[in-house]
């Protein structure tokens, strides 16, 4: 999946994610109970959208694909309301006869659905908009001396213990990643064990080499690419599992040592410093123990919920806070680029987009990683996008009348 568990718009690459400690458990209740706000009629925005029907048309469908796969009686969370399969999928079929019908505005949506927004309470600002993409790389089945840096596959020895079928109530959705030593179940290999110290060459996993290291970085950070091969078609790798250790951002060591500016900060800029930088690199590298497992894949690129993802359209956003698959409208700014990829300023965004993918930086109320596109054009735009926005989620509402 390219969200991925680990892997988020660039915005991973400086902001970390702290767990709360237990004493305060009852600001976070607190927080949960105002996550989204109901508005009235008059609070709701004109619903004008940016993009093209046909690509909203096509990322309705996917999520509509993901809800029959699951059970209509299965709930996720909409803040601290529980929000039913069966409801989100009637939400979607709504929608897609208000837009057939052309009255997708702010008039019929107040008629047919309520209206959720990310309150400022709980997220203590506006929610923050980034962007992820796929990248577009070269690559060799074999190692040779200019393609030897590889993307493995799962590795045999790694564990997935659920613990929520040892304590539903206590461990709901929670999981370990690790292996066995003796008869001891330890964390797994962290990044630098695994690059530097080679600690899976013994598997012989390796999927694809890639010519570049900084390349094999930033391709985990977005969990799936293209990868292109001289005479060959492309094949595509996806997001497989991860090492479970912690995310920890190699952009904010740079800012941290003074580096690179929290203004000037990017995914273009960090890139830049590390490749000018090789004497550094693996050591900065190693701040970020997660490391990611890669499969081939046949189309994609894919989300969290295994479909693939539309440009502009798909969102990555945190699933202990916003419903799988669901619809939504974002409101913020998007970069105007020069043909050299320069921002030469910014622009309204503000489009309708469904929740498809997740990420392991992609955390809190109203968070949003937005699903750029494949290629330079899309790293340009993902790399760039760093604003605050908005983010509305609809839902049907319950006694409307079934036709």
């Amino acid at each position: 999946m390219i969200k991925r568990l680990l892997c988020g718009g660039f915005c991973i690459l400086f902001c970390m994610s702290c767990a709360e400690p237990p004493q305060k458990e009852s600001v976070q209740e607190r927080k949960a109970e105002l996550a989204f706000e109901r508005l009235l009629p008059k609070e709701v925005p004109d619903f004008i959208d940016d993009l093209d029907t046909g690509s909203l048309r096509t990322a309705v469908q996917k999520s509509m694909e993901f809800y029959g796969r699951v059970p209509a009686d299965r709930t996720y969370p909409l803040g601290n309301l529980s929000v039913s399969v069966e409801h989100l999928k009637a939400t979607l079929t709504v929608f897609l006869r208000l837009m057939d019908a052309g009255k997708l505005n702010r008039e019929s949506i107040n008629g047919l659905f309520d209206v959720y927004r990310a309150s400022h309470t709980a997220s203590e600002a506006k929610p923050l908009v980034t962007g992820y993409y796929e990248p577009i790389l070269e690559g060799r089945l074999a190692a040779t001396k200019e393609f030897c840096c590889p993307l493995y596959g799962l590795p045999p020895d790694l564990l997935i213990i659920d613990l929520e079928l040892f304590n539903p109530a206590r461990y709901s959705g929670q999981r370990l990643v690790g292996r066995l030593n003796e008869n001891r179940v330890v964390p797994y290999y962290n990044r630098h064990e695994i690059e530097s110290l080679r600690k899976l060459d013994k598997y012989k996993k390796e999927l694809v080499w890639l010519r570049d290291p900084v390349d094999v970085f930033f391709l985990h950070i977005q969990g799936s690419g293209m990868i292109t091969f001289p005479g060959e078609k492309p094949r595509r790798v996806g997001y497989a599992g991860s090492n479970g250790r912690p995310y920890s951002s190699i952009g904010k060591v740079l800012m941290e040592r003074g580096v690179i500016s929290p203004e000037e900060v990017s995914l273009q800029s960090v890139r830049a410093y590390l490749r000018a930088h090789p004497e550094i690199r693996d050591e900065v590298f190693r701040h970020n123990e997660s490391y990611v497992f890669f499969q081939w894949i046949q189309e994609g690129p894919r989300g969290s919920l295994n479909v693939d993802l539309t440009a502009g359209r798909s969102i990555a956003s945190d699933p202990s806070h916003h419903p799988r698959g669901a619809l939504a409208f974002l409101i913020s700014e998007k970069p105007r680029l020069s043909a050299n990829g320069e921002v030469t300023g910014w622009e309204p965004l503000h489009r309708w987009v469904l929740n498809q993918d997740t990420g392991g930086a992609i955390k809190g109320v109203g968070r949003v990683d937005l699903f750029c596109g494949s290629g330079e054009t899309a790293e340009q735009m993902a790399g760039r996008l760093k604003q605050r926005g908005r983010l509305y989620f609809l839902l049907k509402k319950k006694d409307l009348e079934k036709q």
